[in-house]
């Protein structure tokens, strides 16, 4: 936890005084330090006070090592007794956790300028004008620039000091306010219990002194004292040290233990996490997988590796299946180029039966062929509505793939034929097309120059289209768009309209609803009548895990 913890003290001569501070340094490589003698020491401390906590790793602070190095102090000229935690060349103590690379470094003063004064800061205010009821408890303050401080005020009792009692303070400061207010019960309970360990040996000393020789009889029988007296060292000592009110000589030891332990452990306590929402329903990347002809996802992880010299598994006969079949036949590259082999017309006609979950049945020589055309039509597509059986010697129904490949001359059954739920695709070699004067001619250049395409559907494509198919093909049109742009768009409509099938799907489930009710639903998403085949087939991709979140979160709040 990137803060520092100090303990504060207000004397009756220098006021508002910091006394010890700790802090959590997260260091690469060793830095020095000087003492006040100017000597140099390795030490992993650095000047660097983080405005983002960071935490540690879960080692318990027992296997942290503890050893002593020299921290800068200041001058006597500047503290008195009772300010004071280190003599004038006395060692601080640091805490190094090697395993998390964190050391915990214990002086009377922050090193580093900056630091030094958001510390003296609240522990000004901290003793001064930010007071809490009762004078002893936990307060929070601070702001942007100085940083936040959640201070905690408390007395110790002091048979020498005016009033008996003299003030301190505990304080945490750090720039995060939010990690700050989070850790507020962690931190008031652990300073508390050392306070209360304080005043506890604190109360000791008192009594004991007290029936030595009664302090506050003895005031009311002596007579007034001069402001010089007191400051000579009449009946009142300022400059009584907090080892002193104690009676423990290694106070300050056990400070740096608690203090570093508090800096470990809260840092351990919260930790940033990536917080996950619900599943995505897209998450799925199918550029490899395929449904087999039992309707199983089959996952292809053989990487295609070209022949070549440096691959000599490739020149001893271990071929690709393609390579083994003699498929060399010409693919599509892009959306726009299938556009450019098909026709617009016929472009049109694909697209929308894809888009409404019609069955997209092709037929051609070669698998390249085939596989290439499904890899295209994917992007108009979630990626949950894609199952996609790439080859297959004989037909396989709907409800197992909805893009099926088969080789040409692949007869279809009767009962499909007939139906509105398919649209058939050939593309036909130019030694095929000879045989059929009949077929459609692709006039464009490149590796389709010569086929033919034809198209066969008993569904009639309705003149009001849905509403993204025809943003598909505005984005088509445009010329200046390049294919990797074309595949960004696409996605972001995807994104748009799978959103709405998510409400639509939550709204259908969150109990009885009118048709009216359905149609306000629609036109408040901007869906329009012809959309509606769309809706009902996207909500298909929806994994049962999302459906799932779905419904426990309309259970959650009904």
């Amino acid at each position: 936890m990137n803060a520092v913890i100090a303990l504060c003290h207000f004397c009756e001569i220098h006021g508002p005084r910091v006394l010890f501070c700790t802090q959590a340094h997260h260091a690469a490589e060793p830095q020095h330090v000087l003492d006040s003698k100017g000597e140099e020491y390795p030490s992993t401390f650095g000047h660097h006070f983080h405005k983002r906590p960071r935490s540690s790793t879960n080692e318990s602070l027992s296997s942290v090592s503890s050893d002593l190095t020299t921290c800068s102090s200041a001058s006597s000229t500047e503290h008195c007794e009772a300010c004071r935690s280190f003599q004038p060349g006395q060692p601080g103590f640091i805490s190094n956790d090697h395993e998390a690379k964190i050391s915990y470094i214990s002086s009377q003063n922050p090193e580093h300028p900056e630091l030094f004064t958001i510390i003296r800061q609240a522990c000004i205010r901290s003793l001064s004008c930010e007071n809490c009821q009762g004078r002893e408890g936990p307060i929070f303050f601070g702001e942007d620039y100085y940083g936040y401080t959640l201070s905690y005020m408390f007395i110790i009792k002091d048979t020498q000091a005016r009033g008996l009692q003299r003030g301190y303070s505990i304080i945490v400061v750090m720039m995060d306010k939010i990690y700050l207010l989070n850790s507020w019960p962690f931190l008031v309970k652990h300073m508390k219990s050392l306070i209360d360990e304080l005043k506890s040996k604190s109360n000791k000393v008192y009594e004991q002194e007290q029936t030595q020789r009664n302090q506050r009889a003895e005031r009311l029988h002596r007579e007034f004292l001069s402001p010089g007296d007191f400051y000579r060292g009449g009946v009142n000592k300022p400059f009584r040290a907090l080892v002193v009110l104690t009676g423990d000589a290694n106070l300050f030891k056990y400070l740096h233990m608690r203090f570093s332990w508090i800096l470990k452990a809260g840092g351990n306590r919260i930790t940033e996490k990536v917080l996950e929402g619900p599943p995505l329903e897209e998450a799925v990347d199918l550029d490899d997988e395929e449904v087999t002809e039992e309707g199983f996802i089959k996952v292809s992880t053989k990487p295609a590796v070209p022949s070549s010299p440096e691959n000599p598994s490739q020149s001893e006969g271990h071929q690709s299946e393609d390579e083994l079949e003699g498929d060399e036949g010409p693919v599509f590259s892009s959306l726009q180029h299938l556009r450019a082999v098909l026709g617009s017309l016929n472009f049109h006609d694909v697209a929308y039966n894809v888009l409404i979950g019609n069955q997209l049945i092709a037929r051609a020589d070669c698998k390249s062929t085939l596989k290439s055309l499904f890899k295209v039509l994917k992007v108009i597509l979630p990626a949950g509505c894609c199952r996609i059986i790439s080859h297959s010697p004989t037909y396989q129904a709907s409800w197992k793939c909805n893009f099926l490949g088969l080789s040409t001359g692949t007869e279809l059954p009767e009962h499909l034929i007939t139906s509105e739920v398919y649209l058939l695709l050939d593309v036909i070699s130019p030694v095929n097309l000879k045989q059929d004067s009949n077929r459609v001619v692709s006039r464009t250049a490149g590796p389709f120059k010569g086929h033919g395409i034809s198209i066969t559907s008993s569904s009639v494509v309705p003149d009001k289209v849905p509403t993204i198919l025809s943003r598909i093909v505005t984005t088509l049109n445009n010329s200046d768009l390049t294919p990797e742009i074309v595949v960004t768009v696409l996605t972001t409509l995807k994104e748009e309209w799978m959103n709405k099938v998510k409400l639509l799907f939550k709204f259908t489930r969150a109990g009885s609803h009118t048709d009216e009710d359905t149609e306000k639903l629609l036109k408040i998403l901007q869906a329009k009548v012809e959309d509606k085949p769309l809706l009902r087939f996207w909500i298909t991709a929806l994994s049962s895990q999302y459906r799932s979140h779905l419904l426990t979160s309309i259970m959650g709040t009904t």
